[in-house]
């Protein structure tokens, strides 16, 4: 029995090493990830997956994942994320519960916390959203284009507090989207930005620099550009541009009204800009 043990410790950590060997700049953490089954494992290793990018291994007994990922491609936040979107918690982040309501019986795992981001989300915003919310038939975008705008809003005031804390619900929102249910275009652009707006809304959260905010909005706002010309929305959308912006190439930025407030100079140069397309 000893050497049948001592063979398979060595199957494992041949099969890590192997991983290892096809994934850059590999960095290795473990995590915990709620399920039952073996049904539940082939689920949440093929959500976390990527190949030559991230790696997943859960263990049924004892709940913990571990991820192999490349750190210049991929974090652990992102892996989870995917994880959750397929119906499985992690102390980090909880699956949408129309997700976890579809998944089979016998992987329907007691849930630790009962409010899922969704839902701490809404109730974060109840008070700063005063339009009746939309439903996710209709354009599962919508909160995160409206949270964009309170973001974009707060860089007109130069208020890097206040832009971090959107930056963090924009995280939020982002995370809820159910892939599943969006259309072809939709899902074809949402897999392209996906990653990098993710990674400049972090940003944007980890600091109250208006400075760095700013510099990271750049991409975040031509990412959400894309993004918005495969959704669809209700009012139009402003493009905008500001020739001074980032060192003088230029930066574009997403407005809800036609009048030019820049996010990138805020009073120090509120109207430097103009409207360059129209979004319907």
């Amino acid at each position: 029995m000893n050497s049948l043990k001592y063979i398979m410790i060595a199957f494992v950590m041949l099969s890590v090493t192997a991983c290892d060997a096809q994934i850059k700049n590999a960095k290795t953490e473990s995590v915990k990830i709620y399920g039952n089954c073996g049904m539940c494992e082939s689920t949440i290793e093929k959500a976390g997956n990527i190949k030559k990018v991230a790696q997943v291994d859960w263990d049924e007994e004892t709940k913990m994942a571990t991820l192999t990922y490349d750190a210049s491609k991929t974090n652990p936040n992102e892996i989870l994320k995917r994880i959750a979107l397929s119906g499985y918690d992690s102390d980090q982040f909880l699956a949408p519960d129309a997700v976890y309501a579809k998944l089979p019986e016998c992987c329907q795992y007691e849930r630790v916390r009962k409010t899922t981001v969704k839902e701490e989300y809404s109730k974060h915003h109840q008070n700063q959203v005063m339009e009746q919310p939309t439903t996710q038939e209709e354009n599962q975008f919508k909160t995160v284009f409206d949270t964009y705008f309170s973001l974009k809003d707060a860089l007109v005031k130069t208020d890097g507090t206040q832009a971090s804390t959107y930056a963090k619900s924009l995280l939020a929102a982002l995370n809820v989207i159910e892939m599943g249910k969006l259309a072809n275009q939709e899902h074809a652009v949402w897999m392209k930005v996906m990653k990098d707006l993710v990674f400049d809304a972090e940003h944007i959260q980890e600091t109250k620099d208006v400075g760095h905010q700013r510099d990271h909005f750049m991409s975040l706002s031509g990412n959400m550009y894309t993004l918005m010309k495969a959704s669809k929305h209700a009012q139009p959308v402003y493009y905008q541009f500001c020739p001074m912006a980032n060192s003088g190439k230029g930066a574009n930025w997403l407005s809800m009204e036609s009048a030019v407030k820049n996010p990138y100079y805020g009073s120090q140069m509120l109207t430097c800009g103009k409207t360059v397309e129209t979004l319907k």
